[in-house]
């Protein structure tokens, strides 16, 4: 007779996913306000949308992303409890951009093997990501793939609902000529343009536990710097620096896949051009050493890596100083880059010019000058 086949001698440990809830149960509690109802380990989360009856004419927004191949520095390092920031930071912050409060979010965790406390590191994070966004965290779902993923290997994924009044909203329409462009420093390199960044490394025969003087720390602490959440910050500059004010907020750009260009051309509207100057900021060390140690080229770099600016504010003149000023209360490096206007096409064709991106017929960026 042969050997029974069970669920867990084909890989898959049932208790093991049981023991990752509880140790997490805590920290995802901890986002939830009285809007969340029936608690961790329902089928589905439940968030009380009563609230929104105070809306006039209530808009959702949502979003999901995952954090890329950074996930395969946090399982080298064997760190697990900074990946969530990035995850949040990428979903949540897409969803500012607009305008609108994140509500609620979900993850996804697929592994090779579910290690409890690996998992509930990672959740964790997640959690306490979620609270700095004010945002509840009201259901995941663990998965264990043995045979498409090893022991040692997982992938996150997220998604994140939200809501903005709809003469509220933040977008191209509002952006006008005359309106400058503001950037927030990232916190490095974020969750975008790591296969260009291990690849560089690679080659370099560079360890993750090297010491590199240049960014003060092992380099793989530098790679595992978690993703500065946004969402918080911008929300308080909506409500600071309302759209129909003189003092306004025009509009956000979440600098991630695809640079800084190419994702403010996004929220720009056609026939207006934000030139955008380099030389008001200095690229921050990271961004220079994957430069040199990889001889790669300004181009490429610019439309891969966020090389310090990781989320864009457009506002009106009016309001430029005071939301530099505001946002430096609370903690965020903001600096003026550059401005909106109705500049012309260059006659030829140039890689320091970007018109509409990502499927958008949008507005254009111009980058001039040289870093600092």
């Amino acid at each position: 007779m042969s050997e029974a086949i069970t669920y867990a001698s084909a890989g898959v440990d049932v208790e093991a996913g049981d023991r990752a809830v509880e140790l997490m149960k805590e920290a995802v509690r901890a986002t939830h306000g009285p809007q969340v109802m029936g608690g961790v380990g329902g089928f589905a989360g439940l968030y009380d949308a009563s609230a929104l009856l105070r809306y006039e004419r209530p808009l959702l927004a949502t979003s999901t992303d995952g954090v890329g191949t950074k996930v395969a520095i946090a399982q080298a390092m064997d760190i697990h409890d900074t990946i969530g920031f990035d995850l949040v930071g990428m979903v949540v912050d897409d969803i500012v951009v607009v305008g609108a409060e994140p509500l609620f979010m979900t993850d996804y965790i697929a592994c090779g093997k579910v290690v409890p406390e690996r998992i509930a590191d990672i959740v964790r994070g997640t959690a306490a990501a979620c609270a700095q966004a004010g945002t509840a965290l009201v259901g995941g779902e663990t998965a264990e793939h043995p045979g498409l993923l090893t022991p040692s290997e997982y992938d996150v994924a997220g998604a994140a609902t939200g809501v903005v009044e709809a003469d509220r909203l933040l977008g191209p329409e509002r952006v006008k000529a005359g309106d400058i462009v503001i950037a927030m420093a990232s916190s490095g390199l974020h969750s975008n343009g790591y296969s260009l960044v291990r690849q560089v490394i690679h080659h370099a025969g560079w360890a993750l536990d090297r010491q590199v003087s240049e960014l003060g720390r092992t380099l793989g602490e530098e790679l595992l710097e978690p993703t500065r959440v946004y969402a918080a910050d911008c929300l308080d500059l909506t409500r600071a620096f309302p759209v129909d004010s003189e003092r306004a907020v025009r509009g956000f750009s979440h600098v991630t896949g695809g640079g800084l260009a190419a994702n403010l051309a996004r929220v720009l509207p056609r026939g207006l051009t934000a030139t955008v100057d380099r030389s008001t900021w200095e690229l921050p060390a990271i961004f220079q050493l994957v430069a040199e140690l990889g001889n790669v080229p300004l181009a490429d770099l610019e439309r891969t890596l966020n090389l310090g600016v990781g989320m864009i504010a457009i506002v009106s003149p009016e309001a430029a100083d005071a939301v530099v000023a505001r946002l430096a209360e609370r903690r965020v490096p903001a600096w003026v880059i550059g401005e909106v206007s109705h500049a012309a096409e260059p006659s030829a064709p140039s890689a320091d010019y970007v018109q509409g991106a990502k499927g958008v017929d949008g507005g254009a960026v111009q980058l001039m000058g040289r870093y600092a």
